[in-house]
């Protein structure tokens, strides 16, 4: 395609993308896919020959490069190598596969569980698969975005209620007509905000109205609970959740997604779900890293009560130095900027003062509300939070933002 003589509507978008990266890196202000040559301790990385302090890793509890994970995933190369066969259901599931579905379920007080290839297709798959025409999904507004691509997947009728608003929602479920089926699904702590659904409530309502629930655990695990078993546990409402969905490359350092709930349920995904049908299975090492990482968290429980003490650190200092974090309360750290111009401004100055962290900016986010997405985790020490907050609070004195 001859992009300087084409002027449909897809050559328009392409070319408005390509202009809006190329202005940013002609200004200093493109840092997205950065190359990343070392792993430095979970907390620090190198980048291009220069250690920074990492602020935007998803390992919440600091658990890449621990040695248990690392040894279970050379054993399982040593033993199985590098791939599998293909699809489970026809070239064979491996004993890892079957031993880490078996540690999800047990982790998830849960009667089965089924892993997938990514948490994306997770969501996408399990959705649409169990949903259609004729039923309805009810979705929190700002829900991952693989959850909402599996609701319109599905064919089924979507309706959206305010963020984390109850009375909203059980003015949906009130919409749904009698005897129809309906999913009420949620990100159990939001991916760019934050905070915690209101669980409670959300579990009343889906008795209340026999609806299925569907929780998305991707930022919850290790993060929610005593024992990082996520927000049933945090909560003290065990059994709650239908669909246990949650992923393995967050705070379990590997690659994958699950859902647990009722041997019928995943029985019913296993036969079913064509992204469990046509991928090919977790490479070995993966679904050893994995299985071992639960173990872990489990054995290791002061790696919770760390992250959510650098949490409280962080959320409370960057509020004293007058940052907006909005309702924050977990590891993911918002820091509002308002334009994406300011977003993208106080990036240039964390990055120049090696501080790994990426500004979000609309359309992930609406105009107004561009912001850093700052994580912290187990691995952070007091001291590297206190500087990473010193610098975003001279960039933000300098660009405006305090």
């Amino acid at each position: 395609m001859d992009f300087r003589n084409t002027d449909d509507a897809v050559t328009r978008r392409i070319r408005a993308m390509n202009d809006r990266v190329n202005m940013l890196r002609e200004n200093d202000l493109y840092f997205y896919n950065q190359p990343i040559s070392e792993l430095r301790g979970g907390a620090r990385v190198l980048v291009n020959g220069r250690e920074m302090g990492m602020f935007a890793s998803y390992s919440y509890l600091g658990l890449i490069g621990h040695p248990r994970i690392n040894a279970a995933a050379k054993a399982a190369v040593d033993r199985y190598g590098t791939g599998t066969h293909g699809v489970r259901t026809l070239a064979g599931t491996l004993k890892l596969h079957t031993e880490l579905e078996e540690t999800i379920a047990e982790f998830k007080h849960a009667e089965a569980a089924i892993t997938y290839t990514s948490g994306y297709a997770t969501n996408l798959a399990v959705i649409s698969t169990l949903m259609g025409r004729g039923d309805y999904v009810l979705s929190d507004k700002l829900n991952h975005a693989s959850i909402v691509d599996g609701c319109l997947m599905s064919g089924a009728e979507f309706r959206r209620f305010r963020h984390n608003e109850m009375d909203d929602l059980e003015h949906r479920l009130q919409q749904v007509p009698n005897g129809v089926a309906k999913l009420v699904v949620a990100d159990a702590i939001f991916s760019m905000d934050g905070d915690v659904i209101d669980f409670p409530r959300m579990v009343e309502l889906c008795r209340k109205y026999n609806a299925w629930l569907m929780m998305d655990e991707a930022h919850s695990v290790g993060v929610l609970g005593k024992t990082g078993r996520g927000i049933e546990e945090h909560f003290g409402l065990w059994d709650s959740i239908d669909i246990k969905m949650g992923t393995l490359s967050k705070t379990i350092p590997s690659v994958g997604g699950y859902v647990a709930g009722k041997k019928e349920l995943v029985q019913y995904l296993r036969h079913a779900s064509r992204a469990y049908i046509f991928s090919a299975a977790l490479p070995p090492a993966q679904a050893a890293a994995a299985n071992e990482a639960f173990k872990v968290i489990l054995d290791e429980p002061w790696r919770i009560e760390k992250v959510n003490a650098n949490a409280d650190q962080f959320i409370q200092g960057l509020k004293k130095r007058g940052f907006d974090t909005l309702l924050t309360t977990t590891a993911i750290v918002p820091v509002l900027c308002g334009s994406d111009e300011r977003a993208f401004a106080i990036t240039r100055e964390c990055q120049h003062h090696d501080l790994f962290v990426l500004p979000v900016v609309s359309p992930a986010v609406p105009e107004g509300l561009a912001r850093l997405r700052a994580t912290v985790t187990a691995a952070h020490e007091p001291q590297e939070i206190e500087y990473a907050m010193d610098v975003m609070e001279k960039a933000g004195k300098e660009i405006g933002i305090l």
